[in-house]
């Protein structure tokens, strides 16, 4: 059996004497879209940016990290790019003024830099998943709808042919047609192969896209499951998703 992507164990993060993640466990094949869903406040980012090595200096992180099935928690976060994985940040930090194509370009320099010939063949394909992009390819990115950021942000990460591409709360501030459309294309993603951690608060738009779940909630793993089987849970559609039946 071939290792996960992704493997987490015992992964604990502390940001002074406060423990904002404890022993969490996750794992992420490849082709897979594995969401973690959870309250504001419940340690979800903590977790992306313990994985992406990209904690702030207050931030101290403890476990097991392993990519590809090596250990990667001493490597900083220049390598784990290198090595294919990605994150796309809640504020999606894009280059304002620069083009949507240009943007795209850039998410690509670390193929450039590694001496791959064919480091634009992304440029289409990306094209192709964000018809609007391809309209806008000329236009400053500063100018783009919140939608069409995102998916400038998503489609730039897409340009380094990541094997873990990992997003942040990606329907954050984004109207419900627009969220849909951006769930719609991460789910087409798994036919990419790419292995996907989706950090979301939408839990209905995570758990509908997604092949596994966990729940996070104060820095704990409350439950795991097949999304399927999550989103049928009584306590996760009472807390998350809303539809708690009346009392008769």
């Amino acid at each position: 059996m071939t290792a996960p992507v992704l493997e987490v164990s015992g992964l604990a993060v502390r940001y002074g004497k406060i423990e904002a993640l404890h022993k969490a466990a996750i794992k992420v094949g490849a082709g897979q879209i594995v969401s973690v869903i959870g309250p504001n406040g419940a340690g979800k980012s903590t977790l992306l940016n313990a994985v992406m090595g990209a904690l702030p200096v207050t931030g101290h992180a403890s476990g097991r990290v392993a990519y590809m099935g090596e250990e990667i928690g001493a490597l900083p976060i220049e390598r784990r790019v290198a090595r294919g994985m990605c994150l796309v940040p809640e504020k999606r930090e894009l280059f304002a003024s620069m083009t949507v194509e240009d943007n795209l370009v850039l998410g690509a320099y670390r193929r450039k830099r590694a001496g791959e010939r064919n480091f634009l063949d992304q440029l289409e394909p990306v094209f192709a998943l964000f018809p609007r992009l391809k309209e806008r390819r000329a236009q400053a990115a500063g100018t783009l709808s919140g939608g069409e950021r995102q998916m400038l942000a998503v489609g730039r990460a897409l340009m380094g042919k990541p094997d873990l591409l990992m997003l942040d709360e990606p329907s954050l501030g984004l109207a419900p047609l627009i969220v849909k459309e951006i769930f719609h294309i991460i789910s087409a993603l798994r036919q990419t192969g790419v292995a996907t951690l989706l950090i979301e608060q939408n839990a209905r738009a995570a758990l509908q896209i997604s092949d596994y779940g966990y729940v996070l909630e104060t820095g704990d793993l409350a439950l795991e499951g097949a999304a399927d089987d999550l989103a049928q849970n009584p306590r996760v559609i009472e807390t998350y998703l809303g539809l708690a039946k009346k009392p008769v």
